[in-house]
């Protein structure tokens, strides 16, 4: 996954990037035992995380491991597309506290993606429910299997600007029901790891850059449209979707029982928020706007484990930034849904 290159002329071919597995992941999806389940499969990383295992383990000449990707699939067409490239799909509501979840395949391997975040200030106790309660349903239904399980870096408080963010063995301090019921989630996978023998791996995510969402595509956004950029929260961390994915799988076999395994999943830099407007002002041909001063601390984690691991993210900053504009002048699709990178008390 180098970073050269131009951009993408079309969504399939950024789906084609972002699913290339490296040899790496080959390697380790080849020692894979049992099938792998995703749960939460059609949110915003889910489909391509699960072409991305497809195609590693059909490079590994592991035809035998069946990937399953399970959700409502609100959107059929999402479904019908990774079904063409060999992923089964299974529709389910997860988040109906009635639904049989042993209806679902059997499994050695999960992947568990389903969260609850933006309305959580309004509806906290929903947050909660599927944050925090259903892992311990998952956890049950799936106690011998290797779970990979996705959390966030908002489960730790806001940091000083120079103190490289917040590693594994910092102290947790989350702000806001959406985050304290993140670390519910981490909890309830822990107890399971401690008290039935699970094994467990979370990862602490922010912020994964696809081009049709993330920190980037904010930023740029507001860049192109002559709008302005709040420097308040003036730092966060960006990492190409593509890693991402890539060391949520191979996680998997680090998954443990006891204390379970916890890694921070970002990439390298404390990045600047000015300095990036200032990137696509010149990508763009239009200064930016910038308001606002920047704040000494922000949401920033230290990602040195996870890059010790699994090797540095192949996409460096100033290239995902390129590829963005480029993305943007194009005018090819964005999600609509904002990170909300910039807010400060956990209301989401």
């Amino acid at each position: 996954m180098t970073g050269t290159g131009p951009g993408f002329p079309s969504e399939a071919a950024l789906e084609e990037r972002l699913t290339a597995p490296s040899p790496a992941l080959v390697r380790d999806l080849a020692a894979l035992e049992g099938d792998l389940l995703v749960l939460g499969a059609g949110g915003k990383m889910g489909p391509s995380l699960c072409r991305l295992a497809r195609r590693a383990l059909d490079e590994a000449g592991r035809g035998d491991v069946t990937v399953h990707a399970v959700s409502r699939w609100s959107d059929p067409a999402a479904a019908q597309r990774l079904a063409e490239h060999g992923v089964r799909t299974v529709a389910f509501d997860l988040m109906d506290p009635d639904a049989d979840l042993t209806a679902l395949p059997d499994a050695g391997n999960v992947v568990f993606m389903v969260g609850a975040k933006f309305g959580s200030s309004g509806a906290p106790a929903h947050a909660w429910a599927v944050n925090a309660a259903m892992p311990d349903r998952v956890a049950r239904r799936w106690s011998g299997a290797r779970i990979a399980a996705f959390s966030t870096g908002n489960v730790y408080p806001l940091v000083p600007i120079g103190s490289g963010g917040s590693t594994e063995d910092d102290a947790v301090a989350p702000v806001g029901e959406y985050a304290m019921s993140c670390l519910g989630r981490e909890r309830v996978f822990q107890h399971a790891a401690l008290t039935r023998d699970a094994r467990v791996a979370l990862i602490r995510l922010n912020y994964a850059v696809d081009l049709r969402y993330g920190v980037l595509a904010d930023i740029g956004a507001r860049v192109r449209a002559g709008e302005p950029v709040d420097l308040t929260t003036g730092h966060a961390n960006v990492v190409w979707q593509g890693y991402a994915n890539e060391v949520a799988l191979r996680s998997l076999r680090h998954a443990t029982t006891g204390e379970g395994f916890t890694l921070n999943l970002t990439g390298p830099e404390t990045a600047s928020v000015r300095r990036i407007a200032e990137w696509f002002g010149h990508e763009l041909g239009r200064p930016p706007v910038l308001t606002g001063t920047e704040a000494p601390t922000a949401l920033l984690s230290d990602a040195s484990r996870c890059h010790a691991l699994f090797g540095y993210p192949g996409v460096p900053l100033r290239t995902l930034v390129h590829w963005q504009a480029d993305w943007l002048r194009r005018g090819l699709p964005l999600s609509g849904r904002p990170t909300k990178f910039q807010t400060r008390d956990g209301r989401f």
